[in-house]
């Protein structure tokens, strides 16, 4: 297999205000999110990261695409450092988060121009691309309507497209399904797996259980921001449900029942 991504002890802190500390429940004034993480991806393998709200997920996805830096520790996307070869990591990456907020003023048809123009993707590349993603998706209908005015599941949309104009061999989707209606979710799950077949790499957070059984070949569950297992379904399930095998490591790592 080839190795497209490797994690290397990926850590990364950050200082509690003093609201924070009291929401915590101690006196401790730093937060560990991401603790000692390793792990390696493949080309052609979509891998989650499955596990709570605040358990680190969305800022191991951060530091993977160069968004913050690791405060030790280091990952190899395509063998460049995230830490050290930043820009050259963005060239081959996509990243989509629920946090990525496009203007309202602009359209679907300027923001995919744009993007493609910061990629530097040529203008026959682009319009051909765009093209095909905007029918895909149904784009093609609103193209020359400003945000504003879409749905939520459109707007989605359309960030997916403009994170991958520059056609990337990774990329990287922050709870891709969140808040979207049952059939825009389908879609872009057809969608994951469809550059999964293209041989493109697909590295997804979640807390959703059908998510991971549905569409990883290998998931990372990370809990406390540390892997608490890591190989594919089958051998992490041993005949169980993914719901049982993840709450008895919950219990044994952070020794709460639910």
């Amino acid at each position: 297999m080839e190795e497209i991504l490797r994690a290397e002890n990926l850590t990364k802190t950050f200082k509690l205000t003093k609201k924070q500390q009291r929401l915590e429940g101690g006196s401790a004034t730093v937060k560990v999110a991401v603790d000692n993480l390793s792990f390696t991806a493949y080309r052609g393998e979509i891998f989650g990261l499955l596990g709570p709200n605040g358990a680190g997920k969305t800022t191991t996805l951060r530091m993977l695409a160069t968004l913050i830096k690791p405060d030790s520790g280091d990952a190899f996307i395509n063998g460049k450092s995230v830490v050290t070869e930043e820009y050259a990591v963005r060239d081959g990456i996509g990243f989509l988060t629920s946090e990525l907020k496009l203007d309202d003023f602009f359209t679907p048809n300027y923001l995919y121009d744009f993007f493609s123009e910061l990629h530097g993707v040529d203008r026959a590349t682009r319009d051909s691309r765009k093209s095909k993603l905007f029918a895909k998706f149904g784009i093609d209908r609103f193209a020359e309507v400003r945000l504003s005015n879409l749905s939520t599941g459109m707007k989605q949309k359309v960030s997916l497209v403009v994170s991958i104009v520059h056609d990337p061999d990774l990329i990287i989707f922050d709870e891709p399904t969140n808040g979207l209606d049952v059939i825009t979710a389908k879609v872009v799950t057809d969608f994951l797996q469809e550059l999964k077949s293209n041989g493109k790499t697909i590295i997804l957070s979640t807390h959703i259980f059908s998510l991971v059984e549905k569409l990883c070949d290998r998931v990372g569950i990370i809990i406390n921001g540390k892997l608490a297992a890591l190989d594919t379904l089958e051998k992490i399930t041993e005949g169980d449900t993914l719901e049982n095998v993840f709450f008895g490591l919950y219990k044994r790592v952070t020794g709460e029942s639910i």
